[in-house]
């Protein structure tokens, strides 16, 4: 499973996404279209987007809302205040890190998670910060936790779904629990279930990180393509 040639969906994985598996999830206004606020903060516009495709995310989201471009390349009017803006990769994953493996190996210590467990993975992202989560986050996918002793130390969890993908996130373990492999199996579980319904693994990482950039490639994962995430104000 080499090559990128396929991954044409993975330039506005967002949109793909809001138009496609989470249209259940998406508010629209003419060309402009986001996730619902429980869920995720994520926009998206056309790709060449002009004053009125802009105009419709501004009225969607409201006045000095947040407006978060994920990886979108395209800048808003100069009018939009700027909020952050991070460096950081696409990545594919190739299948050069091993067999995946099937569910069966794990244990009884991985667990999938849902609505009843949203208490525990807010704080558990609290305490390590691996991105954007917010209540209703574990709706745009499948989530697995590790338990020990009946507390939820690591989890890992899907997120974006353009058409024949499934991006891989909110990857954490708690800082008391490091070391243990749990991030390694947990990311291997879903590995085995997203190629096993014919999708393809992607992630977004930070540059910055790089003892995830270390262990992704490990695991099998190739960089795609770098990316800048930004949010804006609007006005």
């Amino acid at each position: 499973m080499t090559g990128f040639s396929d991954a044409a969906a993975l330039d506005d994985p967002v949109g793909e996404s809001l138009r496609g598996h989470h249209a259940h999830l998406a508010r629209r206004l003419g060309g402009a279209v986001t996730y619902v606020p429980e869920v995720a903060t994520f926009s998206a516009v056309p790709a060449e987007p002009d004053a009125a495709a802009w105009a419709d995310l501004a009225k969607l989201l409201g006045p000095g809302a947040f407006a978060d471009m994920f990886s979108c390349p395209a800048m808003p009017p100069p009018d939009w205040e700027p909020v952050f803006v991070l460096e950081g990769r696409q990545m594919i994953w190739t299948g050069h890190g091993g067999p995946a493996p099937s569910a069966a190996e794990f244990g009884s210590d991985v667990v999938e998670l849902g609505a009843r467990d949203v208490p525990e993975m807010l704080d558990l992202v609290e305490r390590t910060r691996p991105g954007p989560f917010r209540p209703r986050t574990h709706e745009l996918g499948t989530y697995f936790g590790v338990r020990d002793g009946g507390t939820l130390v690591a989890m890992v969890g899907e997120r974006l779904r353009p058409p024949g993908w499934t991006e891989i996130s909110a990857v954490c373990t708690a800082p008391e629990a490091r070391g243990r492999g749990h991030a390694v199996r947990l990311l291997r579980t879903h590995i085995a279930r997203i190629t096993a319904r014919g999708d393809r693994p992607f992630l977004h990482v930070a540059e910055a990180n790089s003892g995830a950039l270390a262990l992704y490639e490990r695991l099998g994962f190739e960089t795609r393509k770098h990316v800048t995430f930004r949010g804006f104000t609007t006005p």
